[in-house]
């Protein structure tokens, strides 16, 4: 949960969709484990009880905080044994447990203060056995008669699969006909699976990757289970915090801007280009990357593609990202090729990423698949065209642009291969050049709307619905 701890989108999502909900009038309450990540230093907490958290053959002594101050509700379960690890995810053989651990505390913390939800909103396979705790050990609790539990997907191919013996440390035994039969007699059990079956509603982050997970391509082994209930998968986008992403606000740009007046994002690049000792020339593109270098994000299209380009059209690309070592040494190699050209810089630093999206002309993304994919929303705003592959939340948002229409955000290609990463380029740089059509463009990103005002209220439909179901 942003800003306590964050590894990716969903922290973002957790901070903000709360607040927009609590805002929206609704009591919600967020619990979350006190990862030894958290800087406490910042925020004041208050000790509101203490559980015995028994899984299987273990125990855990557990404590809780509250957040004290502005709502959302905020409870941390400080356990070190479980969150002490200098990292939010592990691969850790008591992986399975940690998270147990935090599904049952929320639990407890309603029985503990009678908090009764109407829904009960899970996220990734680290929680998808709510739904099915609630359906089963809480049942007979009244205070979960009318408790709804939706799940959301955050990227399908996390799924939580463990070896079957875990499966006693879900304190499910008794209930072990309720878990995947065929999966069990072949030796695993399969968190995400279990909430996918027993959840009473399921979304994912886009429209277009709600229906992606239903197809065998993009399924994970789910898409069965997914097609099944389809009435009841929804896609909806992640929303967006203009207080933290608008060049009109942003606190890590030497020089603010807006779609009105444009002119400080020239200077922003300036500035990007000195900082990262780059030489800065009027009416020379930059094309920015920041991402997490993994396989999923595509960049294994750049290896080929990107000196042929480079060399013919005479572009910058600044690059900021670490990841796997073959894909952070591809870039390393692309800047000591064209070292006047290519800055790759290793790692994360969130005020550079800032200044990228204000001082890029265009961004790139070519994501194998991307559930949703907040990059190019920031580009968005920030008057950053962005380059894409039409899938998952990069379909949903990014539309080609169209010179005879003037509508249109970015540059979106249909088959991920070279060429049509090729293609994309240099439609965009073809585009840049005509001064007119680049204003529109730009234009038209900028008065795009992908605030958690909009997103939000999809969900509250979602619980609404499924709150009367």
């Amino acid at each position: 949960m942003a800003p306590y701890a964050k590894t990716g989108g969903l922290a973002d999502v957790i901070g903000a969709l709360p607040a927009y909900l609590g805002q929206a009038g609704h009591d919600v309450r967020v619990v979350l484990p006190l990862y030894d990540k958290v800087d406490t230093s910042k925020i004041v907490l208050e000790a509101v009880g203490d559980f015995n958290v028994p899984l299987g053959a273990h125990a855990y002594a557990v404590r809780v905080f509250k957040k004290t101050g502005n709502s959302p509700t905020v409870y941390f379960v400080h356990c070190p044994e479980l969150y002490a690890r200098g990292r939010l995810y592990t691969s850790d053989n008591d992986e399975h447990r940690r998270f147990l651990a935090l599904s049952y505390v929320a639990l407890f913390i309603c029985q503990r203060f009678e908090f009764a939800p109407d829904i009960i909103h899970a996220h990734d396979w680290q929680a998808a056995l709510v739904p099915l705790l609630v359906k089963t050990l809480f049942a007979k609790d009244p205070l979960f008669r009318r408790t709804r539990t939706l799940l959301t997907i955050h990227n399908l191919m996390y799924q939580g699969s463990f070896p079957v013996e875990y499966g006693a440390d879900t304190n499910l035994d008794r209930y072990s006909d309720l878990f995947h039969q065929d999966l069990m007699k072949q030796g695993r059990i399969n968190f995400l699976l279990q909430g996918v079956l027993y959840a009473d509603g399921v979304s994912t982050v886009s429209p277009t990757y709600a229906k992606e997970i239903q197809t065998a391509a993009l399924g994970g082994g789910l898409d069965g289970l997914l097609r099944a209930r389809s009435s009841t998968v929804v896609g909806i986008l992640n929303g967006v915090d203009y207080d933290e992403w608008s060049p009109e606000t942003d606190r890590f740009i030497p020089h603010r801007y807006s779609a009105s007046n444009l002119s400080g994002k020239e200077h922003d690049k300036q500035h990007l280009l000195a900082q990262l000792g780059l030489p800065y020339k009027s009416g020379v593109p930059v094309l920015g990357i920041v991402s997490r270098l993994v396989g999923q994000k595509g960049f294994s299209l750049l290896a080929r593609t990107m000196p042929d380009l480079l060399r013919r059209l005479g572009f910058q690309l600044v690059v900021l990202g670490s990841g796997e070592p073959a894909l952070e040494q591809m870039f390393a190699s692309l800047q000591r090729a064209f070292p006047r050209q290519v800055c790759f810089y290793q790692g994360f630093k969130n005020d550079l990423a800032h200044l990228i999206e204000a001082g890029a002309d265009m961004f790139v993304m070519p994501s194998v698949y991307e559930p949703c994919g907040l990059n190019q929303l920031y580009s968005l705003r920030y008057g950053t065209v962005p380059i894409v592959h039409r899938t998952g939340g990069l379909a949903d948002t990014v539309q080609t642009f169209s010179p005879s229409t003037g509508r249109g955000t970015g540059f979106a290609f249909e088959h991920h291969d070279e060429a049509g990463l090729r293609w994309a380029i240099q439609a965009a740089l073809a585009t840049y050049r005509q001064p007119a059509q680049w204003s529109q463009i730009v234009q038209n990103g900028m008065a795009a709307d992908f605030s958690w005002q909009t997103q939000g209220r999809l969900y509250e439909l979602v619980y609404k619905r499924l709150a009367s179901s």
